[in-house]
């Protein structure tokens, strides 16, 4: 903790998502009101267009081919073997098309809202995550803190993502508050707010609560990312406040 910058020397840290704004934006305060750091995942509009015209081109390609099948190769089995190859052929060439053009969205800490000076960083290790999604957690030297993994097929029961170190070792699972409560956000949702997402992290694969991620029920996104039970710092701070954020934004909450 002693190398640390003294932003992250601590347990608790209040987070207030910023509202109207393409972009994902975070304010991080201390308990006292202090501001500690300002986070952003830029929503890079245009690249995300461009990912959706290829995807546009690659279809209407897809369907005059079609429609020249139809016209030139005579009615039959033939025809319709053709015609189901086509469609796989544009499925396909629109996943790949929507893969390439589409960019990654990192995360990215900084001291203040000037984004003058960059704190930390929270890659996207991918840009096709159908089932499971990595992130690599960096300081502002580029040097890797922790990897964080979800594996999408748990949000069915209950919500959990994994960090390790950057050799592999499990520092934390986290996952929902409860099984029950989550399985009964599945059927009715926020339920005005009385359901709302809150997640526990424990240290490794043990039962020892460690911290916790709570959203207050206010009007805006706000939330508390509470790791007084973690007394002997076994999770890097800057790493905790990263899994905060992701279980956030990663979540689309």
């Amino acid at each position: 903790m002693s190398e640390l910058d003294p932003v992250f020397m601590r347990s608790k840290f209040l987070l207030r998502q910023k509202h109207l704004s393409l972009s994902e934006k975070y304010y991080v305060w201390d308990e006292g009101g202090q501001a500690l750091l300002f986070i952003e995942r830029p929503a890079m509009i245009l690249r995300s267009l461009l990912a959706a015209l290829a995807v546009l081109g690659v279809f209407l390609g897809t369907g005059a081919l079609c429609a020249a099948i139809g016209a030139a190769a005579p009615e039959g089995p033939a025809q319709g073997i053709l015609l189901a190859f086509a469609l796989l052929g544009g499925l396909f060439g629109a996943i790949v098309a929507g893969v390439a053009c589409s960019p990654k969205r990192h995360v990215y800490f900084f001291r203040d809202d000037t984004r003058r000076e960059r704190m930390l960083t929270v890659e996207q290790d991918r840009k096709f995550m159908p089932v499971v999604a990595t992130y690599t957690v960096k300081d502002a030297a580029g040097k890797v803190l922790a990897r964080l993994r979800k594996n999408y097929l748990y949000n069915f029961f209950r919500k959990r993502w994994t960090c390790s170190d950057p050799d592999g070792r499990l520092l934390s699972l986290i996952q929902e508050d409860s099984l029950l409560l989550s399985l009964l956000r599945r059927f009715l949702g926020p339920f005005f707010g009385l359901l709302r997402t809150n997640f526990v992290l424990f240290k490794g694969d043990s039962e020892d609560v460690i911290g916790e991620f709570n959203r207050k029920l206010t009007l805006l996104d706000r939330y508390v990312l509470d790791l007084s039970a973690d007394e002997g710092g076994h999770l890097d701070r800057r790493v905790a406040l990263a899994i905060g954020v992701m279980l956030d934004t990663g979540e689309r909450r």
